[in-house]
């Protein structure tokens, strides 16, 4: 007898073929080797071994493609991680990366059905865009002007009315602000895109290109804000836990055994609510250590989330009302004057995962925010506030920090099947 596992892709689970080499020769089982395709008919019976409870007795063997077992660079044996960011062509098809890619299919599914199911209206933002949300100025710039002879103005600049665009033009790194003006018309959105970030930030939780779900609610204060992130990433962590057990229970035991629990961690939990200002004291008066200093007005570590949601809590936390230096300039600010209606969702093992806060609805206090940072080309944003402004609120989910959560992947970029970071741009 000969035993080939199948796999369909379907399933972390293979399917035992059994060949009976008194029915087949060597000639016919040679090309089947690893990484090759074939179709097989037979009989399904109840396996014999150990290790599956049925398996198929070949009679008839069709090879689709064979894999040269000298060259193919996936072989029946553990690789690293780095190695196969290196195939990233073909690492899909090994068990690691096919768990990690059903999952976050599982988890793309789930947010479209959270959000259908609530009555939001799925918003389609553009990807090429002449304004910075962020403010941070880490963008793609999009152009077709020749590189090698640009064309320039009278003091000596790019003349980017000679663009396609006829104006210097980026890649999205949020869809946000077009998001609110989905929600002034519609009610309730949300986003589901990439996004793209040129920040030189070679660490396992960035990457350059990446999926963002951005919803945007209007009559939404903070505080139903904060419902919202809460009741929707408990859904969608419960729904993987749900129809993705088995590949979790694989990843778990080949990455981090603590995953199922730290899932049942953040779902069984009620977030605690806790204003910035009350957790910096927490953590100065914690006695611990931390790399980076601790103070008010500091925009918090990772380091810093963790302890007060693993050590001190011991549940996930939302912290709110951040000092208004240290967030985006459409952020509503607080009576007290320092600070404004932020939140962040902190989790277990990666710090924040969710970012968003209630919108600056007052044109007069939006505009003096745009003056002070000296933001431009934001006429058509603040025309929001200017005709007919409402209360709003949203906040943002990379999705790949999700799936990285629910995965236990330790670098995200494993959780994407073509990772986009500095130097590094293949396929």
């Amino acid at each position: 007898m000969q035993f080939v596992a199948l796999n369909d892709g379907s399933s972390i689970k293979t399917l035992q073929i059994v060949f009976d080499l008194s029915k087949f020769t060597d000639e016919q089982l040679k090309p089947v080797t690893t990484g090759s395709s074939i179709h097989v008919q037979g009989e399904l019976v109840a396996s014999q071994g150990k290790g599956q409870s049925i398996e198929i007795q070949a009679r008839k063997l069709e090879v689709y493609g064979t894999a040269d077992p000298e060259k193919f660079p996936l072989q029946k044996k553990g690789h690293s991680l780095e190695f196969l960011r290196d195939i990233a062509h073909l690492r899909p098809r090994t068990n690691y990366f096919s768990s990690v890619l059903r999952v976050r299919h599982a988890l793309a599914f789930a947010i479209h059905k959270f959000f259908n199911d609530k009555g939001f209206y799925y918003f389609h933002t553009p990807l090429i865009t002449a304004s910075d949300c962020e403010g941070a100025g880490a963008m793609f710039q999009v152009t077709t002007l020749n590189l090698d002879d640009l064309p320039k103005t009278e003091d000596g600049k790019v003349d980017y009315s000679e663009d396609f665009f006829g104006k210097m033009t980026s890649l999205t790194v949020s869809g946000q602000l077009e998001g609110e003006l989905g929600a002034t018309a519609l009610g309730n959105i949300y986003t589901f895109g990439p996004t793209f970030r040129a920040e030189n930030s070679n660490t396992p939780r960035h990457l350059s290109e990446f999926w963002m779900i951005e919803p945007e609610m209007a009559f939404y204060e903070i505080e139903d804000n904060m419902d919202l992130a809460e009741e929707f990433i408990k859904y969608c962590i419960n729904y993987a836990l749900e129809h993705c057990a088995d590949d979790i229970e694989f990843l778990a035991e080949h990455f981090d055994k603590e995953l199922p629990a730290r899932l049942r961690f953040v779902v069984d939990n009620d977030f605690v609510r806790l204003p910035y200002t009350e957790g910096v004291k927490i953590l100065e008066e914690s006695g611990k250590k931390f790399e980076f200093p601790v103070y008010w007005g500091v925009d918090l570590a990772s380091e810093h989330e963790r302890y007060l949601v693993e050590e001190h809590f011991k549940k996930p936390v939302i912290l709110t009302d951040y000092p208004k230096e240290i967030k985006a300039f459409y952020m509503k600010l607080n009576d007290d004057g320092k600070t404004v209606r932020a939140m962040d969702v902190l989790f277990p093992k990666i710090g924040e995962i969710i970012g968003g806060s209630q919108r600056e609805e007052s044109y007069e206090k939006l505009q003096k925010r745009v003056d002070e940072l000296g933001l431009t080309g934001m006429e058509w944003y603040l025309d929001t506030r200017r005709f007919g402004t409402v209360p709003h609120s949203g906040f943002g989910l990379g999705f790949e920090r999700l799936v990285l959560f629910v995965t236990g992947m330790q670098n995200i970029r494993d959780v994407i099947p073509f990772p986009r970071y500095p130097k590094n741009c293949e396929y």
